[in-house]
């Protein structure tokens, strides 16, 4: 049994909750004012429900007071700012009066059960803390202390039904972690349905969120199940939320305060049972302020936030990531699994990644495709201004020549710069330049490799690693683009 503190002055409306929640089976007690609950322990009890305008003070004056204990407004007011207002305080909820009693009991059960499954989600990182969730189970590599405090987070939010909103830059993963937080959750092997809001004009997503019925516009020939209803029992991923349009925010909203949807065209509301996840790359809040996202959507998504940091901001997790992405392209491209050299490590560990975790994916995915199984050299990163700073050459030559300062003195090819090792690149006939696209690198390495095998496709192909198939469909395209291989006449 619960145990409820319900604020109110006008006694008609106190009663009539108190009878209500009794009939529920809660425990209630009554104030009628903010001085006469402020003479109660409010810690002491499970949930609060108060007045937003009170004698003596407004119900938002609680929150503070009532520190975990949720607070739940109730307001008379059609004043929507006030209740957004609240709800910034602290207040985990606001319903307008005159409520409906299911709506009441809904909301009252709902913040009930989050408060038992949830205290502890968002607990102080010095608060004793289970032990940090192993990169397996969650599919993220990071060993670093913001990674480990993103585990047990996710441990702690996964197994609950709460709205998690996640913010971070592009590429830090947060797909990943919205992944990983079904996968931990009671609704694993229900299913996970993803929707790019950024990728679905603005006049179809109504349709591809909520569905249609047939006949609800020219070519809905058949009913059309929605992202939500095609989510039902599972969670649904909204990726991307600060792309959605105001007109169907307000939409996502009501779906967040009833779980129900409309459908296009459709007559009757239908129940939905779907746990949201949000994910973004804007300041939201920012946004809010700019009259670009909903205030009162932010507060609905932000009950759980979580911030994914940037990767520059964790560089000492970059070594893991090289191995771990080395390994995976690997087996993807059928090669050896090559060995990075120091100085090709150094210029990873020190470089401003812009474009984070999956910009760092994609070179080493290229390095490996160039390096032929041999050791990793910064050569074979190709990492030009479109990936980072504008004086990404510089930059490089810098961070090299600055190691080869500070290490111990080895061969000759291990004090080379950058540049150095570039123009030998270019010296051995390979003709690979900083800056090129991978497609005429890719084409270059092909034709060098034929060079060296003296035209023999077999043993060109077993040299790159690809089928002899590949290979002559990578030589058919070329032509049709009107370059061919041809041996030199000496050869």
């Amino acid at each position: 049994m619960s145990h409820i503190l319900v604020v109110e002055d006008e006694a008609i409306i106190r009663n009539a909750v108190r009878r209500l929640l009794t009939r529920h089976n809660h425990e209630v007690t009554e104030a009628d004012s903010v001085d006469a609950a402020k003479a109660l322990d409010l810690t002491s009890y499970d949930m609060i429900i108060s007045d937003l305008r009170l004698p003596g003070g407004h119900g938002t004056d609680l929150i503070e007071l009532a520190g975990k204990v949720p607070v739940l407004i109730m307001t008379s007011y059609a004043s929507l700012r006030s209740a957004v207002d609240a709800m910034k305080l602290g207040a985990v909820d606001y319903i307008a009066k005159p409520f409906d009693h299911d709506e009441m009991i809904q909301a009252v059960e709902r913040i009930l059960a989050m408060r038992t499954e949830t205290t502890d989600a968002v607990a102080d990182p010095h608060d004793d803390l289970p032990e940090p969730v192993p990169s397996s189970k969650t599919g993220i590599i990071g060993s670093c202390e913001p990674m480990q405090l993103l585990f047990r987070k996710i441990a702690k939010v996964a197994p609950t039904d709460a709205t998690v909103l996640i913010q971070g830059e592009s590429g830090t993963g947060k797909e990943l972690v919205a992944r990983a937080i079904h996968s931990q959750s009671t609704r694993a092997n229900k299913p996970i349905v993803c929707v790019n809001c950024a990728a679905i004009p603005e006049t179809l997503i109504e349709s591809e969120l909520f569905g249609y019925e047939k006949g609800a516009f020219t070519g809905a020939i058949q009913d059309h199940r929605g992202k939500f209803e095609q989510a039902h029992t599972g969670t649904i991923l909204l990726d991307e939320i600060s792309e959605m349009a105001l007109p169907l925010q307000a939409k996502l909203l009501r779906v967040l305060q009833e779980y129900q949807i409309d459908k296009v065209g459709g007559k009757e509301p239908i129940p939905v049972d779907v746990r949201v996840i949000a994910t973004t790359n804007q300041n939201l809040m920012e946004m809010v302020d700019a009259g670009k996202f909903r205030e009162d959507l932010f507060f609905r998504l932000n009950v759980i936030p979580l911030s994914l940091p940037p990767l520059r901001d964790r560089m000492d997790d970059v070594p893991l990531l090289v191995s771990y992405f080395i390994k995976k392209h690997s087996k993807i491209n059928n090669r050896n699994c090559p060995a990075v050299s120091r100085e090709t490590l150094n210029i990873l560990t020190n470089y401003h990644w812009r474009g984070n975790v999956r910009e760092l994916e994609n070179v080493m995915e290229r390095a490996l495709l160039l390096c032929n199984g041999e050791e990793i050299q910064p050569n074979h990163l190709l990492m030009s201004s479109q990936l980072g700073h504008a004086s990404i050459n510089e930059d490089l030559a810098k961070i090299t020549t600055q190691s080869s300062q500070t290490k111990p003195a080895g061969t000759d090819a291990e004090s080379k710069t950058f540049s150095e090792t570039q123009n030998s690149t270019e010296s051995e006939g390979l003709g690979i330049e900083v800056g090129m696209s991978m497609k005429e690198a890719e084409k270059r390495f092909i034709f060098k490799t034929l060079h060296e095998t003296k035209g023999n496709r077999t043993h060109a192909a077993k040299t790159l690693g690809i089928s002899i198939r590949t290979l002559r469909n990578k030589l058919n395209e070329y032509r049709a683009e009107g370059e061919d291989f041809e041996l030199d006449p000496e050869d």
